[in-house]
C-alpha cells in the first residue's frame, strides 16, 4: 500500500513565503509519502509577487497568482480543490516552522483523527516596536495554548492555520465564502465538524507566528471578526458557545445589553487610546469587543 501523500496549502498575501517553503521542502522526506506545496497569491503588491515567483522553479512547488483578491475562505477552497493528495496541511503565510521535526510529528500523529490542529506559538520576548505589542501580547496570552487545554473543547479551539485535515473531510464542508471579512471561518468549520461527529485532535506541534500587525490594523481586523460572529449568529444561530457571544447574550437576557453598550460608548475613545499605546490591557480589548458585538446585535 502506497503511503499517503501530503498537499501543503499556503495562501499568500503581501508576504515573502520563501523561508517557509524552503523549510517545508527540507522536511518533506519526513512525511513518509509524496509531498507537494501549493502557494496561491491573492493579488499581492508587485514587490511581493516578484519575491515569490522564483518558488515556481522549485521541485514539488506550485506557485500561482490570482488576478484579484478573493479573500481568506475562497482562496483556501481553491487551494484544496487543486490539491492532489489525501492529506491537506493548511498554513498561514506568516508562519515559520519551529524546528526540523514539524512534519515528522504530524506524520506520527495522522492516524489519531481526520483533523489535527498543531497550534501557534510566539516569540518569548516582546517586540521592540510599541505598536506591535498588543498583537504579541494577545498571541502569547490568548492563542499560544498547549494541546491539553485546547483539547477540552476541540471543535471550539480549531484554527485553520496549522491544521492537518483529510482532503475528503475539508472538501465535504469547505469554508464559507460569504464571510468576506476577516475572522470566524474556522468557527463555522469547527461547528460543522462537531455537528457531523468528526473528531478533532489537538497536539503540541505549533508554528511560530511571524507576522505581528500594528495595533490599529489588529483592532480593525478584530472588529471585522466580531461582525462576522454576529452575522453567523443572526443567519445560522452559530457561535453561541463562544465566550464573547455568551457574555453578550447573557447581558441581553438580563436586560442590561443596551445600558452596557451606551455606557461603554462614552469611554470608547479612552479604551482605544490604551489599546494603541505601548502598555495595552487585554481586559480593555475584551470590553471593546463586547461593545462592538452588542452594537451588531441591536
Amino acid at each position: 500500500m502506497n503511503p499517503p501523500g501530503l498537499s501543503v496549502l499556503i495562501p499568500v498575501y503581501n508576504r515573502d513565503v520563501t523561508p517557509l517553503v524552503r523549510a517545508l521542502l527540507a522536511q518533506a522526506a519526513d512525511w513518509g509519502g509524496p509531498v507537494e506545496i501549493h502557494c496561491l497569491d491573492d493579488a499581492s503588491a508587485p514587490q511581493y509577487r516578484r519575491l515569490n515567483q522564483a518558488l515556481a522553479a522549485l521541485p514539488g512547488v506550485c506557485y500561482q497568482e490570482l488576478p484579484r483578491n478573493v479573500g481568506r475562505a475562497a482562496i483556501r477552497n481553491q487551494l484544496a480543490a487543486a490539491a492532489a493528495h489525501e492529506w491537506l496541511l493548511l498554513l498561514d503565510n506568516d508562519s515559520l516552522l519551529p524546528d526540523g521535526q514539524f512534519l515528522a510529528r504530524y506524520a506520527a500523529a495522522r492516524l489519531l483523527a481526520p483533523v489535527l490542529v498543531g497550534g501557534t506559538t510566539y516569540e518569548a520576548l516582546p517586540p521592540v516596536e510599541p505598536e506591535l505589542y498588543l498583537r504579541w501580547l494577545y498571541g502569547r496570552r490568548r492563542e499560544a495554548r498547549p494541546a491539553a487545554l485546547r483539547q477540552r473543547a476541540p471543535h471550539g479551539q480549531l484554527t485553520l492555520n496549522n491544521m492537518l485535515v483529510q482532503a475528503t473531510v475539508f472538501r465535504r464542508f469547505g469554508l464559507d465564502e460569504t464571510l468576506t471579512r476577516y475572522g470566524h471561518e474556522d468557527t463555522k468549520f469547527g461547528w460543522l465538524l462537531r455537528q457531523a461527529g468528526t473528531s478533532v485532535h489537538h497536539l503540541d506541534n505549533p508554528v511560530l507566528h511571524d507576522g505581528l500587525e500594528p495595533a490599529a490594523l489588529f483592532l480593525s481586523k478584530t472588529h471585522d471578526a466580531v461582525r462576522n460572529l454576529a452575522r453567523l449568529y443572526h443567519a445560522e444561530g452559530l457561535g453561541a458557545d463562544t465566550k464573547l457571544l455568551k457574555a453578550a447574550l447573557q447581558l441581553r437576557r438580563w436586560g442590561l445589553g443596551e445600558a452596557v453598550r451606551v455606557a461603554f460608548a462614552l469611554r470608547q475613545q479612552q479604551v482605544r487610546q490604551n489599546l494603541l499605546s505601548g502598555q495595552p490591557s487585554l481586559r480593555q480589548l475584551d470590553a471593546i469587543k463586547l461593545y462592538w458585538l452588542l452594537t451588531e446585535l441591536k
